[in-house]
């Protein structure tokens, strides 16, 4: 783990096309621990992975920044540069999609392709929203994030046959700070619909879902490819909303389906 002068901690591996993944909320960059053994390949030339932890979770700190989706994106434009890249594969998975998304619209020209994967494009709509603040506003009280553990969002957050992972998560949401919890509820609650952004994209785009997913069902992927026609869909049986620990190989497959169409 390296600490940049963007202030983010990042895992990184290999020494090919550079891709950079985004954790899921309330998660940290060591979900992506199948990817950066995987991605870059026997060699290590298939692929760059860098997976920074998000502000407030993992390594990095939350800062002063008011809650904003635009601020995470920013802080991926900093790590670029920090890291030597001009353009660079953006995925993100459920939360790091919608930063994905926020940074296409902010830094269009550094992407050179985008996976969006467990995610949507769309807004919150008003129950969404409210149970946003009522998280937020009760593990700032409480000073705890017991609350997502007695809620049970682990196994919310995985497919049926994915019950093998759930230590594995409910550790990663145990170890988020309750103030970064609340901040990235507050994030994602403001962040607007961006499908017409994603309609915008000019780079190769795949967009992956796990059939099982109930947070950010199929419906949600489809729609996102319908305003991205060439977006291309990869759907992963019995997986649910966290498709690259559950599936990784499978997921893997689905970004190195798009990165050779990158490197065209």
């Amino acid at each position: 783990m390296t600490q940049l002068p963007s202030a983010l901690s990042v895992r990184e591996s290999g020494t090919g096309m550079p891709l950079v993944l985004l954790h899921a909320f309330p998660l940290n960059a060591s979900m992506w621990s199948a990817q950066l053994d995987g991605l870059p390949g026997l060699t290590g030339d298939e692929a760059r992975v860098l997976a920074p932890d998000l502000r407030g979770f993992g390594g990095t700190e939350l800062g002063a920044d008011e809650p904003s989706l635009d601020a995470v994106a920013d802080d991926i434009a900093l790590l670029l540069d920090a890291a030597g890249i001009d353009r660079a594969v953006l995925g993100g998975l459920s939360m790091g999609g919608y930063v994905a998304l926020a940074f296409a619209r902010r830094h269009p020209q550094r992407l050179a392709g985008l996976l969006l994967a467990n995610t949507k494009a769309t807004a919150d709509p008003e129950q969404a929203l409210a149970n946003r603040e009522r998280i937020a506003a009760a593990v700032l009280a409480r000073d705890s994030v017991r609350l997502l553990l007695d809620e049970r969002m682990a196994a919310g957050q995985l497919g049926p046959d994915s019950g093998h992972l759930l230590d594995r998560v409910q550790d990663m949401i145990a170890a988020a700070p309750p103030a970064s919890v609340a901040w990235a509820q507050r994030a994602m609650a403001a962040r607007q619909d961006t499908l017409e952004v994603l309609a915008g994209v000019r780079v190769p785009v795949a967009v992956v879902v796990g059939a099982e997913d109930a947070l950010t069902p199929v419906q949600e992927a489809e729609r996102m490819v319908r305003a991205q026609p060439a977006a291309e869909l990869t759907v992963l049986p019995g997986v649910g909303h966290l498709s690259a620990l559950e599936a990784p190989e499978a997921f893997n497959a689905a970004v190195r389906g798009l990165l050779a169409r990158v490197a065209g």
